[in-house]
């Protein structure tokens, strides 16, 4: 049996060299702890089941249990008892394997924010469809469903599984926004029509997007969507002026009314009603810029 500041040293030793945000705490709760960090050979990452690695001449392994089946090292009956508890609270939990044996695990609790529940709850009332996919084991997962009051997840998936259910939304006809922060995102994010990164997440991700939510807030998709159509709003207005000035203007300074009222549009006054134009449609987009979109 290794002691906890053992397990936790290794743990955070080998996530020094990961991109993935809960490896980050494990590493920050390490220092914390003023654990020394060891260095780290042979990093790998296993994509959508862990890393590995080897410090002190030692193998090691990390992640969820399919990485534990990968490393063939068998998870006592007992552990796995405990660590199911933990799920079912919402917990992610990676173990730790030692020279292929499974030495204990870190519980890891990815507090959700305040704002999520509400960002869902704002799309959901325009009538987007919100459904989350994640690499956890179900238990872990319906927990965090439960807490933000999505019906709909899926649990368990690799990167190419989110690949998968991004295409067969698509091919059922659907538009489909992808928000994610990870490194097994990066492939669904590509692929969806809108890909929305967090800016806490990994530099794969945020490449992989179109758009950064610099403060890894999901409320910042609800702005990011009032802001998309307070702008097509003012594309079709001012769309709308253009056509206007076109359709009077034009036909005047040709001299449709010459014959009828002897009126011709001078050049001086065309070319100030063709500036107007364009001031008009310029400052009706600036209005943009004090629009709320909280």
């Amino acid at each position: 049996a290794y002691p906890e500041e053992k397990i936790t040293q290794l743990v955070a030793s080998l996530n020094t060299a990961s991109e993935h945000p809960l490896a980050e705490a494990t590493v920050t709760y390490g220092k914390e702890q003023k654990i020394e960090i060891l260095k780290v050979k042979d990093f790998s990452a296993v994509t959508g089941k862990g890393v590995k690695g080897s410090v002190n001449g030692s193998a090691l392994d990390l992640g969820n249990a399919t990485m534990m089946a990968y490393a063939k090292a068998d998870i006592l009956p007992e552990m796995e008892t405990e660590v199911q508890a933990f799920q079912k609270n919402g917990k992610t939990v990676s173990y730790l394997a030692i020279d292929g044996k499974v030495a204990g695990y870190v519980v890891i609790g990815d507090k959700i924010k305040k704002t999520s529940a509400k960002a869902i709850k704002a799309l959901q009332d325009k009538g987007i469809d919100v459904i989350m996919l994640t690499g956890d084991n179900h238990d872990t997962a319906k927990a965090v469903a439960s807490e933000l009051n999505l019906a709909s997840f899926k649990a368990g998936m690799l990167p190419e599984n989110k690949l998968e259910e991004v295409k067969k939304l698509q091919e059922q006809g659907h538009i489909v926004a992808m928000a994610g922060d990870g490194i097994n995102d990066a492939p669904a994010l590509a692929k969806s029509d809108v890909g929305i990164a967090m800016g806490t997440g990994t530099d794969v991700a945020i490449e992989s997007a179109m758009i950064t939510l610099v403060k890894g807030d999901l409320h910042g998709i609800v702005k990011a969507r009032n802001l998309s159509d307070a702008v097509m709003k003012n594309i079709k207005q001012n769309l709308f002026f253009a056509l206007v000035y076109n359709t009077l203007g034009v036909p005047i300074a040709a001299g449709i009314l010459f014959p009828i009222f002897g009126i011709l549009l001078s050049p001086m006054i065309a070319a100030l009603a063709m500036s107007f134009s364009s001031v008009s449609v310029i400052a009706n987009a600036l209005r943009l810029r004090t629009k709320s979109i909280s």
